[in-house]
């Protein structure tokens, strides 16, 4: 039972929020949209659940046409980022809820009902807190909450918008560890938006990286970190150091740098912009260098360097405190720059 999305399109106006957007998710998989806010990863989860339509495209469940269902003829879990709980009922009732609003040839039993919600307070652990309200319960508690209430229905989708964005940076890893067990129990497909490179790949089988309605990059943490598409990609993954180099038959070179650590590119002769994250970028004490160490930051584990060269530019670099190639960085200090990695792009797509 696969989700097929195919040429999407979505504009509020004149602005577009989708362009074209291709889109495959598998049965049983946990992919995560994830891009800066404006991305359009938001409307697209919309538009799968049936809160919005696009301009055109297709959206198709298991071969089923799903623009023509209505929202609750798809039967997707939903869970907001706010939570959404109901302040009047308990937990129980709030985990009941979609079970109990369903047609009446198609509701369950009372004890029915009743059977799945002491299910799901079981398998989400929180059976002491049935008969409390949400206005008793922590943040991590009210979203697990909400996640019962979407699984009650045994939805086709479950699909979630920023689900842990309002809670603390604790509390958000322990519920991500804790999602990505539910979800390899129940098997259910998934799909999650978050703005959160951590959380997208510590819980999704794939990440969709999104940028102003397109989707810049499909992959792991692996291949997205180490093999950035675009530029866009490279930024976005931290790679925030560009430096101008030329490609010479696949080998790298710029005023300065050493980069022989670096593998061929498979790019044209020519100019080109070399990314490179702070981390990746180790200075080499040169007095001829073109680039001089203006200040160094002690983190305790970590130095943070400022480099600047003759023009007044600045870029960051990182480095262990206790790794040999720090010894001898103090400010005054000219060096020349040896990247560990990085991406190269032509230097008319930067």
């Amino acid at each position: 039972m696969t989700i097929e999305i195919a040429q999407m399109y979505k504009s509020f106006g004149r602005t577009e929020v989708l362009r074209g957007i291709d889109l495959t998710v598998a049965n049983g998989e946990l992919v995560a949209l994830l891009g800066p806010s404006g991305s359009g990863k938001t409307t697209l989860l919309k538009i799968i659940a049936g809160l919005d339509w696009p301009d055109r495209g297709g959206l198709a469940f298991d071969g089923q046409d799903w623009l023509q269902l209505s929202p609750q003829d798809r039967r997707i879990g939903f869970v907001f980022q706010n939570y959404a709980l109901f302040p009047q009922m308990t937990v129980r009732d709030n985990i009941a809820f979609g079970l109990t609003v369903r047609p009446r040839g198609e509701r369950p039993a009372k004890a029915q009902i009743a059977s799945r919600v002491n299910e799901l307070l079981g398998f989400l652990q929180i059976d002491a807190l049935g008969d409390r309200y949400p206005a008793q319960l922590s943040g991590g508690q009210r979203q697990r909450v909400a996640l019962g209430r979407a699984l009650a229905i045994e939805p086709t989708v479950l699909l979630l918008d920023e689900p842990f964005g309002a809670l603390d940076a604790a509390v958000r890893r322990d519920l991500r560890r804790w999602l990505r067990g539910v979800h390899d129990a129940m098997g259910t497909t998934t799909i999650f938006v978050t703005h959160d490179q951590e959380e997208a790949f510590e819980l999704a089988d794939r990440v969709v990286v999104m940028n102003h309605g397109r989707i810049e990059q499909i992959g792991n943490a692996a291949t997205i970190h180490d093999a950035p598409a675009t530029p866009f990609i490279a930024d976005f993954m931290g790679a925030t150091i560009h430096l101008p180099v030329a490609v010479r038959e696949g080998r790298i070179g710029g005023a300065g740098i050493d980069a022989a650590h670096l593998p061929t590119a498979d790019l044209p002769n020519g100019p080109a912009q070399l990314f490179v994250r702070p981390e990746d970028l180790l200075p080499i004490p040169d007095p001829s260098g073109p680039w001089s160490v203006s200040s160094v930051t002690n983190t305790g584990s970590q130095l943070r360097l400022i480099l600047s060269d003759a023009s007044g530019t600045e870029i960051p670099a990182d480095l262990r405190r206790r790794s040999p190639g720090a010894q001898g960085l103090t400010p005054g200090v000219r060096v020349h720059l040896r990247p560990e990695a990085g991406s190269v792009f032509p230097a008319e797509t930067v």
